[in-house]
């Protein structure tokens, strides 16, 4: 049985090119949606998302490709490239009658949410970004070593066949080594969540894989043509990260700053899984956000 958010109702309704995403929705007001990242599912957003349903109509899909939404087979690289994904979720969310509304996205439903942002600037009211920087700039900074932090970005960019059968014969290993690793509070993911997120993981295999592999090549494309267009983030941005650019050596707030001119940058203490670990400090800087 798929985990879903406690008081939301789990819908499934039309993406973008026949795909259909399961989303939980709850709340009431001004719509906001949020996005999931890598190994995860909606439920990431479980206590985010309780947070703020007093206050808005909270949106919770899980991306193509993952959990209980469609996994289309990768026939091409723009099947699993991020402006497809980010169309699905304005499809989605059109279905549910928001023309417009804010958009918040972790790890790589935080890739989407960059996407949507320079696609559809007229739909996008605030953008909301967790602990990445935007794809084409995450390969600028990965150099040496440094880089061995983000070796599953190099072994799911590799051609189709090897990485699929590697990581299917250890998945709950594989996934799980990441669920350990980016924790900062373990107790953040209890057993059951994290089961949750191994199981939808492991049958997922294939289009995960697809997703990172397009962010090694159309969607390095597609944001290469908006850097030579100058194009930038029309609307409130804020992003959440670890320090990183101490880390890897690089200034993140200023590469955030060249995409997003209206640009609020935090820095956390807590692990990648910030919106389970600190749900609070998420909620609170969303709400910021959504005052812009």
């Amino acid at each position: 049985m798929t985990l879903t958010i406690p008081g939301f109702d789990h819908v499934r309704l039309p993406g973008a090119d026949g795909v259909e995403l399961a989303a939980a929705v709850g709340g009431s007001g001004s719509p906001v949606v949020l996005l999931h990242g890598f190994p995860q599912t909606h439920l990431m957003w479980r206590h985010v998302a309780e947070r703020l349903a007093g206050e808005h109509t909270v949106i919770c899909p899980d991306l193509r490709g993952y959990g209980a939404s469609d996994k289309p087979a990768a026939t091409g690289p723009e099947v699993y490239s991020k402006r497809a994904m980010a169309a699905d979720v304005v499809a989605l969310a059109a279905a549910l009658g928001h023309e417009r509304f804010a958009l918040a996205g972790h790890d790589r439903g935080a890739l989407v949410a960059f996407r949507a942002g320079l696609d559809h600037p007229e739909t996008l009211t605030h953008l909301g970004i967790l602990d990445v920087v935007p794809t084409l700039d995450m390969w600028d900074v990965l150099h040496g070593v440094r880089a061995a932090v983000g070796y599953h970005l190099f072994l799911m960019a590799q051609p189709p066949g090897l990485p699929e059968t590697m990581i299917a014969n250890s998945a709950d290993a594989y996934f799980g080594s990441f669920l350990d690793a980016w924790a900062a509070d373990p107790a953040a993911l209890p057993e059951p969540v994290r089961a949750e997120y191994l199981r939808a993981s492991a049958a997922a295999v294939p289009s995960i894989v697809a997703d990172y592999r397009a962010s090694a090549g159309i969607d390095v494309t597609h944001d290469q043509a908006d850097r030579d267009a100058g194009s930038q983030l029309a609307m409130p941005v804020t992003v959440v990260q670890q320090d990183w650019g101490a880390q890897l050596g690089y200034d993140a707030a200023a590469v955030w700053r060249a995409w997003a001119p209206d640009l609020d940058h935090r820095l956390t203490g807590a692990g990648h899984f910030m919106a389970e670990e600190t749900p609070d400090e998420i909620a609170g800087a969303l709400r910021d956000l959504l005052l812009r």
